[in-house]
Order: C-alpha cells, then sequence, then structure tokens
C-alpha cells in the first residue's frame, strides 16, 4: 500500500505541476526561467512515476 500512496502523491504533484504551467503560460509575460524550472521538476516527477510502476530500469 505505501508504494501506491507514493504513486498517487507523484500523480498528484505532476498534475499540480501541470497546472503550474498553465496557470504561467497565460500569464501576459510568462517567466521562462520559472517554466523551464517547472517542466524540470514534471519531467523528474514524471520518471520517478515511470521507476515506480516499473516501466523505467533504475540505471
Amino acid at each position: 500500500m505505501n508504494e501506491t500512496v507514493d504513486l498517487q502523491e507523484l500523480e498528484a504533484r505532476h498534475a499540480a505541476l501541470e497546472t503550474e504551467i498553465d496557470e504561467e503560460l497565460r500569464r501576459p509575460l510568462p517567466d521562462q526561467t520559472r517554466l523551464t524550472g517547472l517542466k524540470r521538476e514534471k519531467l523528474r516527477i514524471k520518471e520517478e512515476i515511470a521507476r515506480a510502476s516499473g516501466e523505467l530500469a533504475v540505471a
């Protein structure tokens, strides 16, 4: 169950990052540095989700 909870937390964080990215893009002058950071974090979370669900081998 702990792995399921962790996976759900990762998926929730991934969704939250998507929302933050969308909100930043809707601003009149989006902060490109912030967008880059959010996208990198989202990718890191996506990789963790893949690893947790067994889709990505741990290097």
